[in-house]
């Protein structure tokens, strides 16, 4: 069949790849899960139901819920009646709420438990679009989303689903997505049927897992990356996995046993972190044998033949290692930041490949992405771009982009959607450069930054480079107007206080360890070495350590972890005078 609408994805994997397990989400300690058959079922079940409660197309439906299965059931649903489905952070404050369903005028929110209710209870009134809220979990007083379900199958409701689904076109808009901007009220990104569609087309011809094959996802589905991600899952015929929460993403994919999954950097390297501290925990030769293997993945490059060295370590270390990810991984999708090129290299190297990605909402998202084709992926790069999409550098540096995946525009904003679109061009806010048939992110263009003796300093690629230390957790470089660059650095508690038991240094809470002198030396030896890839002006002068991680709850991190710099500025300035003396 034709795909041109999102929920043909649904029915085109029903006829092509029927599971027996589409969709699975653990209730009570135990799995529940749903057929492509009953999947479609059920959509159709809240297609009809809205249309009984008096939904018409263009209406705003939002969902505000952590992964599970009924936010798939609404999100087709809702896009069957050609209305519009708004999903929304369940990290984010009651402001944003309030501005969100106002701006979009919600008419119905389904949400997942007690905690998010009290927040969008806390300012229902102040939302006069809003008709009803309904739960996921049972709530006293709080009418259940199964409410909305039909009891009885109503023919002329079906024949009226039937004819709405038939009126709705490829380029009619379907959902509206609020991106978590650094600064300012969020902005509504317009995505069409076509948008999202053609992602996913585009997109499954990189699958590289099979038919029944198993994913674990995590990553919040109010991001179009996952939500696209489950698009491609759903075209390929994979059985969908919802982890209970981030706590517990280890025990579930032990119980998994997934085949892929999708990450985030700053998880990776949290992965990769407890691998080496695991193995720095050892003792005499097992160490020896564990530090070897490590530098044999560190070394990896694509296309090497395997030697015996390389199958003794698969053998002793890398299985067990992968034992710890299920044992099925076939490969990982990075997507959302910067991956650092150390980690794709080792995780290469003991045989469970990162394909990193690019894209941004406003591309519906994916841009470019690293494969398993012949000669797919390229280390330090974020792929070959996609077909049917077109990317061209300008002559600022910026990566513009244009193709089916480019948004509508900004709901409700036409000055803004004017700003980053030039004729069918989108600019992305990103700075790059083709590395051959590669494409390769340099910077974002808001961030680099002059210092006062007139020289430009670009902080991402120093504060992914710096992240290779092993003591560094986080890191935002500063220095905007200021004679030189310097950072505001978050150490790797565990891997500090594993390296003081070593060094036979007593420690405390983490505000005590890092007035620790022995920590700031070893943490300035660290930059001291990383700064030598750069030039003389781009080096980082000085630091100020950090006691705690920066977090989305205290609002230093936007929901998809990027740095809200201008916050964690504003919170830190006492550390600005002890750098700079200002």
């Amino acid at each position: 069949m034709e795909i041109k609408r999102t929920f043909d994805i649904l029915e085109s994997g029903l006829k092509k790849f029927p599971l027996d397990i589409a969709l699975a989400s653990k209730v009570n300690g135990e799995w529940i899960s749903y057929s492509t058959k009953e999947y479609k079922d059920i959509v159709d079940q809240v297609s009809e139901g809205l249309i009984s409660l008096g939904v018409k197309k263009g209406d705003k439906v939002a969902t505000v819920t952590n992964n599970r299965p009924e936010w798939n059931f609404i999100n087709y649903g809702v896009a069957q009646i050609g209305a519009i489905l708004c999903p929304v952070y369940p990290t984010i404050s009651k402001s944003d709420y309030k501005f969100i369903f106002n701006d979009a005028e919600i008419k119905y929110v389904f949400l997942s438990d007690q905690d998010l209710y009290s927040k969008i209870e806390a300012i229902r009134s102040e939302v006069p679009s809003l008709k009803n809220v309904y739960s996921f979990d049972k709530i006293d007083g709080v009418s259940h989303w199964k409410d909305v379900l039909l009891s009885e199958n109503s023919s002329e409701i079906s024949t009226q689903l039937e004819s709405l689904k038939a009126g709705i076109v490829e380029k009619d808009l379907v959902t509206l997505i609020y991106t978590s901007g650094t600064t300012g009220n969020p902005k509504g990104v317009m995505l069409s049927h076509e948008n999202l569609v053609s992602n996913a087309v585009a997109g499954v011809a990189y699958l590289p897992v099979e038919y029944g094959d198993k994913a674990l996802s995590f990553l919040p589905l109010c991001h179009v990356f996952e939500r696209s991600i489950l698009n491609i899952y759903t075209l390929g015929g994979i059985s969908i996995y919802y982890a209970e929460s981030i706590e517990t993403i280890g025990d579930n994919i032990k119980e998994i046993k997934p085949h892929i999954f999708t990450a985030v950097p700053r998880l990776i390297e949290k992965v990769y972190d407890k691998v080496i501290a695991g193995g720095n925990q050892k003792s005499g030769l097992v160490k020896q044998l564990f530090l070897w293997a490590v530098g044999k993945a560190q070394a990896f490059e694509i296309g090497q033949s395997v030697g015996l060295g390389t199958a003794l370590a698969e053998k002793l270390v890398f299985a067990k290692i992968k034992l710890g990810l299920g044992g099925n991984v076939k490969c990982i999708v990075s997507g959302s930041a910067a991956l650092q090129t150390r980690l794709t290299r080792f995780f290469w190297g003991i045989g469970i490949p990162i394909l990193e990605g690019y894209g941004l909402t406003e591309t519906s998202p994916i841009v470019s992405v690293n494969t398993l084709e012949p000669n797919g992926t390229k280390f330090g790069t974020i792929g070959r771009v996609i077909d049917d999409v077109t990317v061209k550098i300008a002559e600022d540096g910026e990566i513009l982009v244009k193709g089916p995946n480019v948004m509508m525009g900004y709901y409700n904003n036409p000055e803004k959607t004017a700003e980053v679109m030039t004729g069918d061009w989108f600019h992305t806010g990103d700075i790059g450069v083709f590395d051959g048939e590669y494409l390769k992110i340099t910077d974002r263009k808001k961030e680099i930054f002059k210092t006062s003796g007139g020289k430009y300093v670009a902080p991402q690629p120093l504060e992914n480079k710096m992240k290779e230390s092993l003591f560094i957790e986080q890191i935002m470089v500063i220095g905007e107007g200021r004679k030189h660059p310097a950072a505001l650095v978050v150490p790797n508690f565990v891997h500090v206080k594993s390296w003081c038991r070593h060094k036979g240094y007593s420690f405390g809470t983490n505000e005590e360890i890092i007035c620790m002198d022995e920590v700031k030396k070893k943490i300035a030896s660290d930059i001291e070495t990383l700064n030598a890839t750069f030039g003389k002006v781009e080096q980082i002068k000085k630091f100020e350590l950090i006691g705690k991680e920066w977090c989305v709850q205290d609002g230093e991190l936007t929901p998809t972890m990027k740095l809200k710099r201008n916050v964690i500025k504003e919170n830190c300035a006492d550390l600005f005078v002890k750098i700079y003396g200002e």
